[in-house]
């Protein structure tokens, strides 16, 4: 029997000992599971590790279940989007210095989770395009270029 998404993250936090209550919500067509807990700084981790972990085992489980399984976005207390709001407010701020002097930058290594807020930030903007090299590392650099 496949267990709905909240199902299996309630199941996994039960299993490591936390008392959560779990708010599912749709954000640009993807499901986001939103954990309320008395303990967020230990289900965030360092460097957001045990938060991106988590999110990767339900995603795991759920794609086990169903191979047509839409992927989930797994936050803490509004956590990731908060971070992802200031990550892309630094973005544009790159963004607006290729605007003004036309010289390609070049971001920090980033993982898959940012590199896709990135491009999906200019996939219809009308002067920058993002490139991201090939290849199977996990933590790549994204380049911001004028279109042309």
């Amino acid at each position: 029997m496949n267990q709905t998404p909240s199902e299996v993250l309630d199941t996994i936090l039960g299993h490591l000992g936390f008392v959560a209550e779990i708010e599912e919500q749709l954000r640009d067509g993807h499901l986001i599971l939103q954990i309320r807990t008395n303990e967020p700084d230990r289900l965030i981790g360092r460097r957001d590790e045990t938060l991106e972990g988590l999110q990767y085992l339900v995603n795991r489980i759920l794609f086990s279940q169903n191979r047509e399984a839409p992927r989930v976005i797994v936050d803490v207390e509004h956590h990731r989007s908060m971070r992802d709001d200031s990550f892309l407010h630094r973005i544009q701020q790159l963004a607006g210095a290729v605007r003004e002097n036309g010289r390609p930058i070049e971001t920090e290594p980033l993982n898959a989770y940012d590199r896709r807020l990135v491009h999906h930030a200019f996939r219809e903007d009308p002067e920058l395009v993002t490139e991201s090299p090939s290849g199977e590392e996990k933590i790549k650099r994204i380049t911001i270029k004028r279109r042309g």
